[in-house]
């Protein structure tokens, strides 16, 4: 056993000893592309758990040429090594641009995959994604939750190579056919040229160790996000009161607490009634509302809906379009 190949499977080891008991229990689905990263993943898990308890999922995008075909040979690869394989073929349709329309089909295939729902699905991320991760989102001013980057486990998925680097998953494909995806050198994407130009350069700038430094301050960060996340959920639970159609914030709660806190709870409420795709110019409004009113109706929030101050609660409702003369 080659010194990857040791790394990557302790890295799955550890990944699975952590998992809650009814995961660890359950069988293992792995999202295996062909790529080096994923195909490491996919060997360390059979050889950790066991071949008859992984099932790997090709998903096939079909957005490139021969992707079929590709998609039959990691299968073939697999299966060399009895491991059960199938290709996922999915449509990539959807808003966000081919990125995040590919992760949504991507992510849809794989949980259909699982034959129960205590079943981890592993994916193959490894340090280097995190710290793309983690660089991307200060280039775009995202919050701490956003810095925290990727969590090793997030049911239902798990990520168990975030300390590895990439150069030993590629190690650890020694001798094997290794699928190299062009879109992963395609300068239109970003995370493309962050790797490829941007990283490179900050290492060269700041002699060495930034991908890891990268990936630490996420991992710094992660424990402070949830550190704060849980102050928040009790506070939460304190402030919510019944009411119809939706609960109603307390703000008497809410008075002393710290913008910090007060926005987490602000945005745990509207992500319990449904709302989503929340930016941080909708949270800052909603907060604004709730720390100062004065009482009124009108805050927008994504999904048709709007957010009242009304006798010390804040509500949320569907839009009252004014009624045609």
């Amino acid at each position: 056993m080659t010194t990857a190949v040791f790394e990557v499977r302790r890295a799955v080891r550890d990944a699975l000893a952590a998992l809650p008991d009814a995961a660890r229990r359950a069988p293992l689905v792995v999202g295996c592309s062909g790529g080096a990263d994923s195909l490491a993943l996919t060997l360390a898990a059979a050889a950790v758990r066991g071949p008859d308890y992984v099932r790997a999922v090709v998903v096939d995008h079909r957005l490139q040429d021969g992707s079929a075909e590709r998609a039959a040979a990691t299968v073939a690869l697999l299966a060399e090594r009895g491991i059960a394989a199938r290709v996922h073929a999915v449509d990539v349709t959807g808003p966000g641009g081919i990125e995040a329309a590919a992760r949504r089909a991507r992510q849809a295939a794989l949980c259909a995959a699982r034959p129960h729902p205590d079943c981890p699905i592993l994916l193959g991320h490894t340090l280097d994604d995190q710290a793309e991760t983690v660089l991307l989102g200060l280039g775009r001013g995202s919050g701490a939750r956003s810095l925290a980057g990727m969590r090793r486990w997030d049911p239902p998925w798990l990520r168990p190579l975030l300390t590895v680097r990439r150069t030993t998953t590629r190690a650890a494909c020694a001798g094997l056919e290794v699928w190299d995806d062009p879109h992963n050198a395609d300068p239109r994407f970003t995370r493309v040229r962050l790797r490829h130009e941007v990283l490179p350069l900050l290492e060269d700038v700041l002699s060495g160790g930034v991908a890891e430094a990268l990936a630490r301050t996420a991992e710094q960060l992660r424990e402070d996000v949830d550190a704060l996340e849980a102050v928040a959920a009790q506070l939460l639970a304190a402030t919510c009161t019944p009411a119809a159609p939706t609960p109603e914030l307390d703000l008497g709660v809410l008075a002393d607490v710290p913008p910090a806190l007060r926005r987490r709870v602000l945005r745990a409420w509207l992500t319990a009634a449904g709302v989503t795709g929340l930016t941080a110019t909708h949270l800052h409004a909603a907060d604004a509302l709730a720390a100062h009113g004065p009482d009124r109706a009108g805050v927008a929030v994504p999904g048709g809906l709007e957010l009242y101050r009304a006798h010390g609660r804040l509500g949320i409702r569907p839009v009252r379009w004014p009624s045609a003369r």
